[in-house]
């Protein structure tokens, strides 16, 4: 899973990224508003389902993803529809997935992120989101631009 904080130059153009010849690949665009995370994250765990790619992590992925969703909504966004989040998706049965999702924030530095297993984080009703990410994926990349 890839993160990225920044304005895309062409908000029409799909991302690229290293896996572009992999078997499906969806593309998808989405308003800066929570309620249009759960369709976005159905169609790529229908998408894991019908080719078979990432089988027996389709927890991870939906936990994921519902995760980098939320934040891109909420800090990239500030849960404002008329800004979009990009999300790819690229899958296939032998060689796995990729997901990238982009936002238009201003980024930010992942080592600046409180640890959510510190003892003044554990009774924090936010903050474990980054964490869950890189915990749940096999990699993880946060990037600007």
């Amino acid at each position: 899973m890839q993160i990225d904080s920044a304005p895309p130059e062409d908000a029409a153009a799909p991302i690229e990224f290293e896996c572009d010849n992999l078997a499906v690949r969806l593309d998808v665009e989405l308003p800066g508003e929570a309620a249009a995370i759960s369709p976005v994250v159905d169609r790529v765990l229908a998408l894991t389902r019908d080719v078979g790619c990432a089988q027996g992590k389709e927890f991870e992925i939906e936990t994921a993803l519902r995760e980098a969703l939320a934040n891109a909504v909420r800090y990239g966004c500030a849960h404002n529809p008329s800004k979009k989040v990009q999300l790819s998706v690229a899958c296939d049965q032998e060689r796995g997935m990729i997901i990238v999702v982009r936002d238009p924030g201003p980024g930010f530095d992942p080592a600046q992120i409180p640890s959510a297993v510190a003892a003044e984080q554990l009774f924090s009703n936010h903050g474990r989101g980054i964490f869950l990410i890189s915990q749940m994926m096999d990699r993880v990349e946060f990037g600007h631009g």
